[in-house]
């Protein structure tokens, strides 16, 4: 199935309602219906933007484009009896679905990730990842088509190992941006595996969950299903809906610093929380964000959101410009106190 759309209205596509608008929307379901879709861009030559469930980016003009929805298709789990399933996951599947799907069914490794918007498509390009899980832990491979100017596009199915998963950060983001489009994903998700309960407050309710469930004789409902939905309470009541109050969610990056670094501040602000990664210490932004007094702080139709500093939300009516006015004055204070730089989390559209 395809369906194209001249001058399309891309305010409901995108999880800020900033106003902008495509030159073509086209969305398509099935291999057959991608293929045509691309072979119209080419032949009226055009970029090609994908875009799933429009809650990573900040969309700041008008796109002269054809912007590229996949519609979700069926998931096989022809495999799901097996202590270890390999699951195949279109691009346009809906994350929190999926998580709920594959949870229900006793399998572990993305539990911890419930309730993070988008499609599973976009879930590598940045690494999505909660409570000390990132998708990199059981991606397998990344399906999609290389685009090069002048050929025909060219399937190709890259082990997660060469997509270089970082904290938020991959090579779809990098030197591969704009010349893959991401179709499915491949995961290997486990029947029997180690919870990740490293967070205490997520230890913590989950084993007041579970103690109540089998009070009441639920214990039929598998543990990784109480930890999504563990997640799913704990996530709802830090975050604004992005359907009630738009946003991007968390519209920073917990900043990486040396080991250094994080000691020197923690000798100045002892309650300043900070996790060690493989990669260096992540310190908590919001936490910083929130030192320098600007949760709760509006500028024009833009806030900062009363109860997660991470998170700036649009109050409707609002331009781009007093967006990004507002995060460069967080940054410039953040940087100013604490000797930090701030990185934007969300895809900048300009």
């Amino acid at each position: 199935m395809i369906s194209k759309q001249e001058w399309a209205d891309l305010t409901p596509l995108n999880s800020l309602n900033l106003p902008a608008r495509a030159r073509w929307l086209v969305k398509t379901s099935g291999r057959k219906a991608f293929l045509e879709a691309l072979d119209f861009a080419a032949t009226q030559n055009l970029p090609v933007f994908p875009l799933g469930g429009g809650s990573n980016l900040v969309l700041a003009r008008d796109l002269e484009g054809m912007v590229l929805q996949q519609l979700p298709e069926p998931l096989d789990w022809s495999g799901a009896a097996n202590q270890t399933v390999t699951l195949r996951v279109p691009a346009g599947y809906n994350w929190h679905q999926l998580v709920l799907e594959t949870t229900s069914r006793g399998l572990f490794g993305l539990e911890n990730l419930a309730l993070i918007p988008g499609q599973a498509g976009a879930a590598p390009i940045q690494n999505i990842g909660a409570y000390g899980a990132e998708v990199s832990d059981c991606l397998e491979t990344v399906e999609g088509y290389w685009l090069e100017p002048g050929k025909e596009p060219r399937a190709d199915t890259l082990a997660a190992k060469d997509c270089e998963l970082a904290y938020r950060n991959s090579r779809f983001k990098q030197d591969w941006k704009g010349r893959f489009i991401i179709t499915a994903l491949q995961l290997c998700l486990q029947k029997n595996a180690q919870p990740r309960l490293g967070y205490a407050d997520l230890a913590e309710r989950v084993a007041s969950k579970q103690e109540l469930r089998n009070h009441q004789q639920q214990a039929c409902i598998p543990l990784a299903r109480i930890i999504a939905d563990t997640v799913t309470d704990i996530r709802r009541e830090k975050l604004p809906d992005p359907a009630r109050l738009p946003n991007a969610g968390s519209f920073f990056k917990n900043p990486l610093v040396t080991k250094q670094k994080a000691e020197e501040l923690k000798q100045r602000w002892p309650d300043l929380p900070v996790y060690a990664t493989k990669d260096g210490v992540k310190l908590a932004a919001g936490w910083m964000i929130d030192q320098c007094g600007f949760k709760g702080y509006q500028k024009g139709r833009f806030a900062v959101h009363e109860r997660q500093a991470l998170v700036l939300v649009h109050q409707g009516g609002g331009q781009v410009t007093e967006l990004l006015a507002l995060a460069e004055e967080i940054k410039a204070s953040v940087e100013q106190r604490f000797g930090v730089e701030l990185e934007q989390e969300p895809e900048l559209i300009a």
